[in-house]
This record gives C-alpha cells, sequence and structure tokens, in this order.
C-alpha cells in the first residue's frame, strides 16, 4: 500500500548500493525535487551512496546545479548508464575525468532492456548496435577508462544469425514523475509530456523486490480514466506531492490537453522557440541543407527529424505544403504533430498519439520509418557516421542508432567542415566565403555511431547531405552524386577530401 510522504521522508527509501532508474527524457518530465532531496540528505548524511543510476534518456535539466547533478558531482554515484548525457552539462565533464564509470547505450536498447526486465527476463536482444562503437568486439558501452563492465552488452549468435544482448544491473528503486495521484495511488499523465519508461521500470523494481517513489503534481480524490492511468497504485510505494510553478501556455501547448491544427503548429513552434533555445542564429549552410534535404520527404512518409541542422527539413517541408502529408514522430513517443526542440525536445505539438518509449523504438527498429534526417560529426570515407562522440568532449548516442540502423532512407545533414566555415546563397548560387578550420569528411570516425557495412547488407539508401553536395553510400563508400550550382567540384570539394571518392558519371562527364 503506499504512502503520501514528503520528498525528504520518500528518499529515506533508498540504501546505499541501490541502482535507481530514472524515466525523464533530457531536460523533460524530470522530478527534480526529488533528485534535490537525495542530494540534501546525502551532504547531512553521506548517504545514500555507491549509487548506480540508469535511465534511457538521461536526466538533467540543462543546469549543473539542478536536479541529480549535484550528488553525482559531490560523489553519491558510482555508476550511471545512460543513452544521452546531453542536458547532464556537469556529469559529462565529470564522465570525461573519470569520477565514476559511465556507460553509454542506444536509447532504445536500454528502454527494451527494461521491458524485459519488467517481464522477468535478464535482458533484451537487438540488432541494434552491430559494427557499431558499443558492439563488444570494436569498443563496447563504456565511455572512460575506468569502465569495464563487459556483462551490460555481448554479441550473441541464435539459429544463425547475429544480435548483441543488453543486460542492465536489477532496479532496485524507481524515480518517477507523474501528473496526479488518486485515492488509490494511481498515478496519471494527463499534464506530462511523456510517458516514457514509466510502467516499465515500475514492473521490473516491483519484480525485484525494490521501492517505487513517484513525485506527482497533486492527490485528486475522483479516480483517473482507466486508459488515461500510467503506474496502477499496486505498483507504487510512495507518492511525493509537489505543486508546479505556472507553466506558460506555450508549454500547456505540449501535453495534448487540448487540439493544435496543423495551422497553428507553427504560432506554438515559434512561442516555444523564444522560452526554450539557448540560441537563435540563422545558418545559411543549414538552410542549404535542410532545403536540399527536404526535397527527399513523399506524400505518407514516417519520419524522423533530429535535433541540430536536420530540424530546418521541417520548415522546407511546411514550405513545401509536404509537412501536412507526412507524419512526425519523436524517441519519447510521440506521433503526429510537430516535435519540440530546445530544452523541451522529446515533447510534441498536436500529437496524434503519444504511447510508451519501448514501443516507439519498436517501430524504429523494425524499419517502420521510412525516412530519417540526421545530423553527424564526422563522416569518413567508408561512409561511417560518428554522431556521439567529439574531441574531447561527448553527448551520447541516444536514439541515433536505433532510428538509423533499419530506416529505409537515411539522410544524414552536415556541414563539409566547421569552425569558420562562412557562406553565402546568392540566387541558386551557393559561394563559399571562407573554409572551416574543422573536417567533417575524414580518413576514419573517431568512434562509429552508424556503420556503413550494416546498411549496405540491410539495403538502405543513405545519402549526406552538405552545403554544397550530396553524397550517397555506394558498395565501397562515398560516392559523390550532386554538386551545387556555384560549386567548383574539384577545388570546394574533390581537393578538400583526404580521399578519393567515386564521382558520380554525369559529374565525372562535366569535369572532362
Amino acid at each position: 500500500m503506499y504512502k503520501v510522504m514528503t520528498a525528504d521522508e520518500a528518499v529515506n527509501l533508498i540504501k546505499d548500493g541501490d541502482v535507481i532508474a530514472m524515466n525523464s527524457f533530457l531536460g523533460i518530465d524530470n522530478p527534480v525535487e526529488l533528485h534535490e532531496a537525495i542530494y540534501k540528505k546525502y551532504k547531512d548524511t553521506g548517504s545514500p551512496k555507491h549509487l548506480t543510476c540508469v535511465s534511457s534518456a538521461g536526466f538533467g535539466v540543462w543546469d549543473e546545479d539542478r536536479a541529480a547533478e549535484g550528488y553525482i558531482r559531490d560523489g553519491a554515484v558510482d555508476k550511471i548508464i545512460c543513452g544521452h548525457f546531453g542536458a547532464m552539462y556537469s556529469t559529462k565533464k565529470l564522465v570525461l575525468d573519470n569520477k565514476f564509470e559511465a556507460y553509454n547505450l542506444p536509447l532504445g536498447c536500454i528502454s527494451h532492456a527494461l521491458r524485459a526486465q519488467a517481464g522477468g527476463l535478464p535482458g533484451a536482444l537487438s540488432k541494434v548496435g552491430l559494427d557499431i562503437f558499443v558492439d563488444p568486439r570494436l569498443e563496447g558501452p563504456g565511455i572512460n577508462d575506468i569502465s569495464k563492465d563487459d556483462s551490460l552488452v555481448k554479441y550473441v549468435e541464435l539459429d544463425g544469425e547475429e544480435f548483441l544482448y543488453y543486460k542492465l544491473p536489477k532496479i532496485d528503486v524507481a524515480i518517477i514523475k507523474g501528473t496526479a495521484a488518486d485515492y488509490k495511488g494511481n498515478i496519471s499523465f494527463d499534464d506530462m509530456y511523456t510517458a516514457g519508461d514509466a510502467l516499465s521500470i515500475c514492473q521490473a523494481v516491483k519484480a525485484n523486490g525494490g521501492t517505487v517513489i513517484v513525485q506527482v503534481d497533486k492527490l485528486v480524490v475522483r479516480p483517473s480514466r482507466p486508459h488515461s492511468t500510467i503506474i496502477p497504485g499496486c505498483l507504487v510505494d510512495a507518492i511525493v506531492e509537489i505543486k508546479p510553478e505556472p507553466r506558460h501556455a506555450a508549454y500547456e501547448s505540449l501535453t495534448g490537453s487540448f487540439e493544435i491544427p496543423y495551422s497553428q503548429w507553427q504560432d506554438w513552434a515559434e512561442m516555444l522557440e523564444k522560452r526554450t533555445m539557448t540560441k537563435n542564429v540563422v545558418n545559411i549552410s543549414a538552410e542549404i541543407i535542410g532545403e536540399r534535404a527536404a526535397k527527399e520527404l513523399k506524400p505518407d512518409d514516417i519520419v524522423n527529424i533530429g535535433v541540430g541542422i536536420p530540424e530546418t527539413v521541417s520548415k522546407y517541408a511546411r514550405e513545401t505544403g509536404m509537412l501536412d502529408k507526412i507524419t512526425l514522430t519523436v524517441e519519447s513517443g510521440g506521433v503526429g504533430g510537430f516535435p519540440a526542440s530546445g530544452k523541451v525536445f522529446g515533447a510534441v505539438i498536436g500529437a496524434d498519439s503519444i504511447y510508451d518509449m519501448a514501443n516507439q523504438f519498436d517501430l524504429y527498429n523494425n524499419g517502420g520509418l521510412d525516412i530519417c534526417f540526421m545530423g553527424g560529426i564526422e563522416v569518413d570515407k567508408y561512409g561511417n557516421v560518428n554522431a556521439h562522440k567529439g574531441p574531447g568532449a561527448f553527448a551520447g548516442v541516444g536514439g541515433f542508432a536505433n532510428i538509423t540502423a533499419k530506416t529505409r532512407t537515411v539522410v544524414f545533414c552536415l556541414t563539409f567542415n566547421t569552425k569558420g566555415l562562412s557562406v553565402e546563397k546568392q540566387g541558386q548560387k551557393v559561394c563559399i566565403k571562407n573554409e572551416g578550420t574543422i573536417d567533417k569528411f575524414v580518413e576514419n570516425v573517431r568512434s562509429i555511431s552508424f556503420s556503413a557495412k550494416r546498411a549496405r547488407k540491410n539495403g538502405q539508401r543513405v545519402l549526406y547531405v552538405t552545403e554544397r553536395c550530396v553524397f550517397e553510400l555506394g558498395e565501397k563508400g562515398l560516392r559523390l552524386v550532386e554538386v551545387y550550382p556555384g560549386i567548383d567540384i574539384k577545388t570546394d570539394i574533390l581537393d578538400r577530401l583526404p580521399f578519393e571518392v567515386e564521382v558520380n558519371k554525369l559529374l565525372a562527364d562535366e569535369m572532362l
């Protein structure tokens, strides 16, 4: 039977050495006050300590002094297993300083491993991750020098097929954010942006004899409609009521509490951008890339658009009227509508459906997407892409590996180089005013997030769209298939590549 508690009382249920699963998605739907109660107790008593934290999508709030950052920084955590660290500003730095063990697994694979544990299974099989960094035959999931746990990902063969086997430690404690708890302890998510892995986490914890702690905005007498209840009260041990601060209507647009027709998506998106974007600078290179990439869309496509440069695809899809003819999806479970970005990435304006995150990754893993648009840090001559690990920095692979693993058409959107690149567009002509000092096309990527070999085996069509040209994945590596007006194929492209590429016959004839 659940009990209503204060945050300080609830965190007393967490013991030294516990494995805790969090349900937030990057910076949204995070039980911040519960995390800060853990930090307060740790500062006062030195406990709980030796914690292991598990999260599919990360549990920061884009602020190194909020949520879990404090108790992680001060030493309460021994190990973190996470799909993405982007919203965890302080934690990302500490990982690279070997302050604790840290492991990066594909977001969807963590989600499915949590669901497997909820069903009494030790782990989950997946083809996602084969031939990329997480594959133990390459690097494995450890991010820093002290992360040597080889139990999290194993290569296996079953019935003549290759798989990776993802196994998480048994979860002892769930920390969840919901909207309301009724008098039976049932938890509804009406004003939340996502449901995430909430149910799977709670089921796994109860199967392990653990403790479920839920922070809610309010306690209500009237029971929720059964279809609105994400977590039944029989799975809940502690409920903490924390009344939320008032939110602008722009944030309310993300909860699905009122209908937002297609004609209003842009208005709400602009309101959100003013409050959630870290910067809002017109990037000519990104505009060129987005305009070209958007031409790959077809009516009735099911689509995922990544953050950063790929976000410009939606702008040009809207201008051509294509946006109303496709179905956008986002990793957190949203289908339809218009995915938000910035600090509320994972939420959706005008969604048709928002279901559990594991179900979304079922769709992605089985090739249910027609096309996706992803960014990239670097591309090598073979067509491999690194999207998770920069020089002296990392964010994590997130859902990138799942999204690109089976999607029929994968479009990478990235500049030819960076740091100093300056581009102008005059009519249809592109003019490179200044080249960047950091190349994005390299002999070999430092770590593989997307495997060209695996893509060829799967029969996927892969494009690499830049501000000056388009490559496609050929049998041996990159093939140059398109050069924009105003660009010199030799001086602006071929001479700047550290490797030779195959050139489309029509382009090769033009060079003669």
